[in-house]
């Protein structure tokens, strides 16, 4: 978060205006610290360690309960094994294969393992890499599906590349199309449609689209959007107009709920028009941030030019990241997830967590208050908005849940239908019966209360700051987006 830090100055209890603001002063929380700690400024002596991580946890109780936590995708737990080999590999630098061999071929293994788990045409020589998380997978699978498009194209210079994707895309799209000079263009959502329109994706393609994206399970809703119509759409267009345009599927939810939950559904690389996946490990894959995953479905759809060779680390290394450094704990922990679980593992603890999201949908509905946008055969995500006549509106009702502790955030769809706000309870490990039970109880206190007149004590936010996932402002998808040069 890029921020200008502004200094409070709120009185403090023992004097000098500011000075609370001003310095860490756990003065009467702690016997050992004596004197106040800078909050703001690099400080002059060293501190015992037990002090510095007392200070820092009690400051860090003021979070929210990541257990209560139903806006992230994000995993918030993992068993204990996984908790103590990751510290055991916090200090491997990832980057570092000459020094750390076996750790990058763990990587490789678990990058052919999805490669199988995504019905590549051969898992054992898979092409793919770990990042950070969906965000740089995202970018690196773009700035390929660019590059061949180059390919293709010798005269490519002067002409502008564009993407095809939905509005509800989530933000990093954006920022790719943004950061490497390729025109967005956008399918609009409509009142009653909240994923990607398959014949509307299809208008905005001509020669210089890079890739139309498909969604496997959007943000806002969950929903998955319907990629094997895509691939036959766009296969008919290559018949009519010779236009051959790939998809990259969005798999960042979706990749590690679909395989498990439903076997059967042709997303993948199944469909020979899918050239790149993404996916994050840190979110269905069950692994805390920050990791993720993108594949190719061969050697040809990654170009050689992308690719850098560095030798300096000892050894000759071929990397296709963004960032250079990072931790190997995090692909340490999704290796020993895929070992741990297994797809009996993985499709017991989805199916669960399905189930779940299905009894708080229906006890949610049962109330009367509620219309259902998500739907059973996506995510494990609750989608829903509230319908006929009320005092309050969703923002309210998830400022007086917070009052409870529940994180359960409150938004508006994406453009052409945000006049539509809703709620989401994202349902991760951890979401059991009995705090789902809780869930939706104090749902309906939290309603009676609001029926009743009582505000919650902390206002709603305001309306322009409570979209998740955010959205451009200025965005504004039409079917003029087309001929529209944005760049």
């Amino acid at each position: 978060m890029l921020t200008s830090k502004v200094k409070a100055t709120n009185a403090d209890p023992r004097g000098d205006a500011g000075e609370r603001n001003e310095f860490l002063s756990p003065i009467y929380g702690s016997r050992e610290l004596t004197e106040a700690i800078p909050r703001y400024e690099f400080p002059d002596h060293e501190v015992q360690p037990r002090v510095v991580a007392r200070l820092i946890e009690d400051e860090l109780n003021l979070d929210g309960n990541q257990a209560l936590n139903l806006a992230t995708f994000v995993t918030t737990w993992m068993e204990p094994e996984a908790d103590a080999l990751m510290i055991k590999t916090f200090g491997k630098n990832f980057v570092d294969a000459d020094e750390y061999p076996q750790t990058a071929e763990i990587a490789d293994r678990c990058v052919n393992m999805l490669a199988d788990l995504f019905h590549a045409p051969d898992a054992s020589t898979a092409v793919g890499t770990a990042t950070v998380g969906s965000s740089e997978a995202i970018h690196l699978a773009g700035l390929a599906l660019k590059w061949q498009w180059r390919k293709k194209n010798p005269d490519y210079r002067g002409r502008t590349p564009n993407i095809v994707m939905g509005a509800n895309v989530q933000v990093c799209w954006e920022k790719f199309a943004r950061y490497f000079d390729v025109e967005p263009r956008y399918v609009p959502m409509t009142k009653d449609r909240f994923i990607l329109g398959v014949d509307e994706a299809i208008d905005l393609v001509d020669q210089d689209t890079i890739a139309v994206v498909g969604i496997l399970g959007s943000t806002y809703t969950g929903e998955y959007e319907p990629i094997a119509e895509l691939s036959s759409a766009l296969d008919e267009l290559e018949r009519r107009t010779g236009l051959d345009v790939p998809i990259h599927v969005d798999a960042a939810s979706g990749g590690f709920v679909a395989p498990f939950v439903q076997p059967d559904l042709r997303w993948d690389f199944l469909l020979e028009r899918v050239h790149s996946i993404n996916t994050s490990g840190h979110k269905y894959g069950l692994v805390y941030p920050g990791v993720g995953w993108v594949l190719w479905r061969d050697q040809s759809l990654l170009p050689e030019e992308l690719i850098f060779h560095v030798n300096y680390l000892g050894g000759d290394h071929p990397t296709f990241n963004l960032n250079f450094s990072r931790g190997s704990s995090q692909i340490v922990a999704q290796y020993y997830n895929f070992l741990r679980l297994g797809r009996d593992g993985y499709t017991k603890i989805l199916t669960s967590l399905h189930a779940t999201a299905r009894w708080i949908s229906q006890e949610l509905e049962a109330l009367g208050r509620f219309e259902l946008l998500s739907t059973a055969d996506s995510l494990p995500v609750v989608c829903l908005r509230l319908v006929g006549e009320s005092s309050f509106d969703v923002f309210d009702l998830s400022a007086a849940l917070r009052e409870r502790g529940w994180i359960v955030p409150a938004y508006t769809l994406a453009p052409n239908a945000s006049d539509l706000s809703v709620l989401r309870i994202v349902v991760r490990e951890g979401l059991g019966a009995d705090l789902a039970a809780s869930l939706v109880s104090d749902i309906r206190i939290a309603m009676e209360n609001l029926d009743q007149g009582h505000r919650p004590l902390e206002p709603a936010p305001a309306r322009s700051e409570a979209v998740i996932p955010k959205v451009a402002k200025e965005r504004t998808p039409t079917a003029s987006t087309k001929s529209r040069n944005v760049c």
